[in-house]
C-alpha cells in the first residue's frame, strides 16, 4: 500500500468514527490551556487534571501566578513530573504573559516560544486547539503512531520532521483534529509496549501490522 493510500485511509475512517476528537485537558480558557500543556510534558492529562482543579482556583488570571512565587506554585504541583522547572516556567510564563502580551495569549506560534516552558510542540497546541491553525503538535504518541502506520519513513528521526510531514500529507482542514486523533490512538490503542492491534481497526492499513515489527526511531 502507497503512503497515500494510507494517509486517505486514516482520515476516512478517522472523521467517520471521531470527527470532534479533541484534548483531554481540562480548561475554560486559552490561559488555563496553556498553564495545562506546560504541566502535561512527560506528564498525563489526567494528573494534570487533579492538580489544576486545585491550581486554577488560587490562580485563576495570569496577573495571579505573575505575582506568586515559584516555591508556592510548587507546592500546588509537586505531583507532576519536574514541579521544580515546571514552577519556575509557570511563574516565567505569566509575567512574560502580563508584561508583553497584556495578558492575552499569543496566536502565533513564533511569540509562543518566546516564553519560558513552551516549545514549539506546546506552541502548536495552543495555536491548534485555541485559534484553529493547521498546526501538528508531536509529542511521543504522535511519534510513535506515525511511523507504526507507515504515514512517515523511519528517516523521519525528529518531532519537526514527522511534523513537516504530516502536515504535508493531512488535509489543511482536518490537520489540528488529527493531531488529537493520533494522539489518542497511540494513548489508547497503539500504545507503547504492547499495541493493542486485536482492538485497530486501522490494521488493513498499518504497515507495522504488516511486518509485525513495532519499533520506532528514538526521540
Amino acid at each position: 500500500m502507497q503512503k497515500k493510500d494510507r494517509y486517505k485511509a486514516l482520515v476516512e475512517y478517522f472523521s467517520e468514527n471521531y470527527p470532534e476528537a479533541e484534548t483531554e485537558l481540562v480548561y475554560t480558557n486559552p490561559y488555563e490551556l496553556l498553564v495545562s500543556v506546560i504541566l502535561s510534558a512527560q506528564c498525563t492529562d489526567k494528573r494534570v487534571n487533579i492538580v489544576t482543579q486545585k491550581l486554577f482556583p488560587r490562580f485563576p488570571t495570569p496577573e495571579s501566578l505573575a505575582a506568586s512565587t515559584t516555591d508556592e506554585v510548587f507546592d500546588y504541583i509537586r505531583s507532576v513530573s519536574y514541579p521544580n522547572n515546571k514552577a519556575k516556567h509557570l511563574v516565567g510564563m505569566a509575567r512574560i504573559l502580563v508584561n508583553d502580551f497584556n495578558s492575552e495569549v499569543p496566536n502565533t506560534i513564533e511569540d509562543l516560544q518566546k516564553m519560558p516552558g513552551v516549545g514549539r510542540k506546546t506552541a502548536n497546541v495552543i495555536v491548534s486547539i485555541i485559534f484553529n491553525q493547521p498546526a501538528m503538535a508531536v509529542d511521543t504518541h504522535v511519534f510513535r503512531v506515525s511511523h507504526r502506520l507507515g504515514l512517515v519513513p523511519k528517516t523521519a528521526k525528529t518531532p519537526l520532521l514527522v511534523e513537516k510531514m504530516l502536515i504535508k500529507h493531512i488535509p489543511k482542514d482536518k490537520i489540528a483534529v488529527a493531531h488529537h486523533w493520533l494522539i489518542l490512538h497511540g494513548r489508547y490503542i497503539c500504545i507503547a509496549r504492547t499495541p493493542k492491534c486485536g482492538e485497530c481497526n486501522l490494521k488493513p492499513y498499518c504497515l507495522a501490522f504488516e511486518k509485525q515489527k513495532f519499533d520506532t526511531p528514538h526521540l
